[in-house]
């Protein structure tokens, strides 16, 4: 199926698909596919031509700089720009000393359990939750374990009782309390200032993976991130360009103490290199400081949100008592909980010619569970795609 965009729905003309296939980017569906899979933006929300622009200005302001080894801790003007912005979001003082440029929250997680963990800890982690980062923390010799969560994100005293369990072999606890993947899941500010208690009583470090913190598609705000409400103080917080511009930039940055902040600029890997994405963050900075983030921000949230609408609003009508689903306020997914057995219900869709992302994959799910991506599909194909897992799981057709 073939779908036209018109040029509001694209991010500029250089937003092709031409070279999207297998040798180039990661992954390609087949042929004829829906893919509801991806947790990433689809080939015409990426801003190629935007971050083209960038990397010319970065290259013509910073001239030779720009192609040097950064400074260990990340290129000042971009630490600079990505300070104040928190700080105007929400707050909380921020400056240069609290940020560490990585390339993207994998990294970010990498350095982590090398910096903060020896192998052989454990990572407290929510029942559910980003997978291949789980992945990460298990390649280096961690142990994830999960924590009991709510419709409200992890629970206090399921926490308490496993940093008190596990005392001397918890390294860190990661939590993703903004959109979190793959429930979509907002932790409200009294749960969230409950984590913090019990974290600070058990002198435990939470890891904030904040991935999605700016996609909120409604507008009416979400409670302060972790790491405000903690003044920094035992929290490193993760934060990305990859679900805004794009993966392929392969740039993040942690928020954190400055004490802490020094401790993992000491990596062998950045003495040994400079910064992880030196040129990179030069160009971002640009669009930072000249309001074209912001608009950009708007543009992709209007279409995320046309995105998220179409999709919901075809499952809750055409799959009501089949799942269960609640409308997410931001991110990128939609988690469906269901009466069938998983296997069934991602066999059916297979079958049906559409992707779906097992709940499994994620973590302990109480009942079968599959997540849907919104975001690497245009409004008529989501719709289509629900057409399709209706007469699936409903034995129709």
């Amino acid at each position: 199926m073939t779908v036209r965009l018109s040029p509001r729905d694209t991010a500029g003309p250089s937003s092709h698909d031409r070279h999207w296939r297998a040798g180039t980017v990661q992954a390609v569906s087949p042929a004829g596919t829906l893919d509801l899979g991806p947790g990433y933006l689809e080939p015409g929300l990426l801003p190629v031509d935007l971050i083209g622009e960038a990397y010319a200005v970065a290259a013509h302001r910073f001239g030779a700089a720009a192609l040097s080894y950064g400074d260990n801790q990340g290129a000042l003007p971009f630490r600079e720009a990505v300070a104040a912005r928190a700080t105007a979001l929400e707050g909380l003082p921020c400056g240069p000393e609290n940020i560490l440029v990585t390339a993207g929250s994998s990294h970010g997680l990498h350095l982590l359990a090398t910096v903060l963990a020896r192998p052989g800890q454990q990572v407290l982690v929510e029942r559910t939750g980003y997978d291949f980062g789980r992945a990460v923390l298990r390649d280096c010799g961690l142990v994830p374990r999960s924590v009991a969560t709510d419709g409200d994100g992890v629970v206090p005293e399921a926490l308490d009782e496993a940093l008190r369990e596990g005392a001397g072999q918890v390294a860190f606890v990661v939590l993703t309390p903004t959109f979190h993947n793959p429930t979509g899941t907002v932790m409200p500010l009294r749960r969230r200032i409950a984590v913090l208690e019990v974290a600070a009583r058990h002198g435990a470090v939470l890891v904030e993976d904040d991935a999605y913190a700016e996609l909120d598609l409604d507008g009416t705000g979400v409670p302060p991130s972790l790491a405000a409400l903690a003044g920094h103080r035992g929290v490193v917080r993760l934060r990305t360009a990859s679900k805004v511009l794009g993966p392929g930039l392969r740039l993040g940055w942690m928020q954190a103490d400055p004490a802490v902040v020094r401790r993992f600029t000491a990596h062998g890997l950045l003495v040994s290199g400079g910064s992880a994405n030196h040129l990179c963050s030069l160009a971002v900075q640009t669009l930072l400081c000249d309001n074209t983030f912001d608009l950009h921000l708007d543009w992709l949230r209007a279409r995320l949100a046309e995105r998220r609408d179409a999709a919901y609003d075809a499952v809750a009508d055409q799959l009501a008592g089949v799942v269960e689903v609640r409308r997410p306020q931001g991110g990128f997914f939609l988690w469906l909980l269901a009466g069938q057995t998983e296997k069934s219900l991602v066999d059916r869709a297979s079958a049906a010619g559409v992707v779906v992302a097992a709940g499994s994959r994620f973590g302990h799910t109480e009942v079968a569970a599959v997540r849907l991506s919104y975001s690497f599909t245009p409004p008529p194909l989501l719709r289509a795609a629900v057409t399709r897992l209706a007469d699936a799981w409903k034995g129709t057709s």
